[in-house]
């Protein structure tokens, strides 16, 4: 069993990624960047898939994440090239930066959930 606290490390971590990698991109640049878009698909996978395997119980204390756009992620970035990118560009600009800023609500008034446990 993975332990959540290590799965919100990876979602952070990952998300902390993205958000360097598209620090000052406008959408024209991050088109024309292939090597960002792929780096930024396979880590907005790595975010879905650690999000999607928190256990129900945590997830509904997330409440204000965004679950059904996070849900329907892996779909979008299996598609069509045209779609997979209008997946990233709104995950960078809009879904990951949303997340991060959740999960450090969270972070600051239950640091436990957050903490990996001795035992």
């Amino acid at each position: 069993m993975i332990i959540p606290a290590a799965l919100l490390a990876n979602i952070i971590n990952a998300g902390t990624d993205i958000l360097t990698l598209a620090e000052g991109m406008d959408e024209s640049e991050f088109l024309r960047s292939r090597l960002a878009r792929v780096e930024i698909g396979r880590l907005v996978g790595v975010m879905a898939i650690n999000l999607a395997d928190l256990p129900d119980a945590q997830r509904q204390l997330f409440a204000e994440l965004d679950w059904t756009t996070w849900r329907a992620i892996p779909e979008q970035l299996n598609t069509d090239p045209a779609t997979r990118d209008e997946a990233l560009w709104f995950a960078i600009r809009a879904l990951v930066p949303g997340t991060l800023m959740w999960l450090r609500v969270y972070k600051e008034s239950a640091p436990q959930l957050f903490e990996f446990q001795q035992g």
